[in-house]
């Protein structure tokens, strides 16, 4: 606001001053025009006596031997601007004369004979002061309201802007102190600006927390559920055989319910691994269809006579991947597919090309997954309970997320899709090695 007062106070005065140096240009070429000189080489005051200039001026002529030889009014003696006069140049400055604050212009005057005296035009500035002094005040005043009236403005603003961060600030506290992930701070649906945007912000990111922290604790309950369930089955099997000794059956469920702590353990150390960074990848040229074929005979064997396994498709592909990671997406992929697909029924493994891609099918006709479940799939921690059946050979909701997380890796995408008592399929798409 103090700018804005500047600007139109120097703005005013630099129009007032060249009104005012204009009247004095226009005045000193009527002046010149009607100045004539005597036999004498003096200055002839008749020649001026009748100019009626449209402004009260002070004029003044002054002949070269530096006397003042017309004067209006008479009541000046000294020169209106000796400096400049003496100086011999044309000039306008503002100048105080006699206690007057005065605008001058002097010009020097010629005739063919060479230099012939000077003429002194000035106008008060009194009117113009006073304009100053007056506009000075309104604009003062003016910054003082606007002042006021800003101060005012900002406090409201700061107000509004400030209750929500409150409101976040309370909210966040009574979320630590009652771990309740699931309040939400309220904001209007309009508010577009950085608060609001803020806010938005907070709230995903607390129903981010709060869905992660749901899925953990399933997480947990699972895990615990889990190595309780094996760790029973073992603390029962080592009782049984103090009490009568090893036998084959004890053995053999303790050997079984040992590889099932081996494959949790596993499966958490790799998941470790994908959130700290430290799963490295040997990246090479590798022959995809070569692996879809060991994992097609060795779940072979897995499958059985129970389930019949078929691979469609093959032909000789290359990607640019890591041979053992890509092993671990379809052995995962094809061991889910037969797991839940039942006795007499069949799961297809199917390769399909493109000018740039691969794609790699695992289709069953199990159960299929429940649409509540199918967004969730491939979350870490994430297992649907009401679509498949938990069984001992169930997983720990954690290969699916490994699996996503490989394939995204090798710059690839995965998606599922599935009907209820139809069946699932996995459809993995890697871009050919180039």
């Amino acid at each position: 606001m103090l700018l804005f007062g500047g600007l139109v106070y120097g703005i005013a005065s630099v129009n007032l001053y060249n009104k005012i140096d204009s009247t004095l240009n226009q005045a000193s070429v009527e002046l010149v025009k009607l100045l004539r000189l005597n036999v004498n080489g003096q200055f002839d005051s008749r020649s001026v006596a009748n100019y009626q200039p449209t402004e009260n001026l002070i004029i003044q002529v002054w002949g070269t031997d530096g006397r003042i030889q017309f004067a209006r009014p008479t009541g000046i003696g000294t020169s209106l601007d000796s400096a400049t006069r003496l100086h011999g140049i044309t000039a306008i400055k503002t100048v105080a004369v006699g206690g007057q604050h005065l605008r001058v212009l002097t010009v020097p005057l010629y005739t063919t004979r060479g230099p012939a005296g000077t003429l002194q035009i000035a106008i008060t500035l009194t009117i113009l002061d006073e304009v100053q002094r007056t506009l000075s005040v309104i604009l003062i005043i003016l910054t003082g309201v606007a002042m006021v009236i800003s101060m005012i403005a900002t406090y409201f603003s700061t107000l509004q802007v400030l209750r929500p961060l409150n409101t976040m600030t309370n909210i966040a506290t009574q979320i630590t102190k009652a771990d309740d992930l699931s309040r939400r701070i309220p904001t209007a649906r309009t508010r577009e600006d950085e608060v609001g945007k803020l806010i938005t912000a907070f709230n995903q990111t607390l129903s981010r927390l709060d869905r992660l922290f749901t899925s953990q604790q399933r997480f947990l309950g699972d895990v615990s559920h889990e190595l309780r369930t094996p760790l029973t089955v073992i603390k029962g099997n080592v009782g049984l055989m103090r009490r009568i000794g090893a036998d084959e059956e004890s053995m053999s469920n303790i050997e079984s319910e040992v590889d099932r702590l081996t494959r949790l353990v596993g499966d958490l150390l790799l998941i470790n691994q994908t959130e700290s960074g430290s799963m490295t990848m040997n990246f090479s040229k590798i022959d995809l269809d070569d692996i879809l074929l060991d994992v097609f005979k060795q779940m072979k064997l897995v499958a059985g006579d129970r389930v019949n396994l078929i691979l469609e498709g093959l032909a000789p592909i290359q990607i640019n991947g890591d041979e053992d990671r890509v092993k671990q997406v379809f052995f995962n992929l094809v061991g889910n597919a037969l797991q839940y697909t039942s006795k007499g029924d069949e799961v297809r493994i199917i390769m399909e090309t493109g000018d740039h891609w691969v794609r790699i099918s695992v289709k069953d006709n199990g159960p299929g997954i429940n649409p509540e479940d199918l967004p969730h799939i491939f979350e870490r921690f994430y297992r649907g309970e009401k679509s498949r059946k938990r069984t001992r050979d169930t997983g720990f909701g954690l290969g699916l997320s490994i699996v996503q997380w490989i394939v995204n890796q090798h710059g690839g995408t995965i998606e599922v899709k599935s009907e209820l008592k139809k069946g699932s399929e996995f459809i993995v798409q890697f871009p050919l090695f180039e």
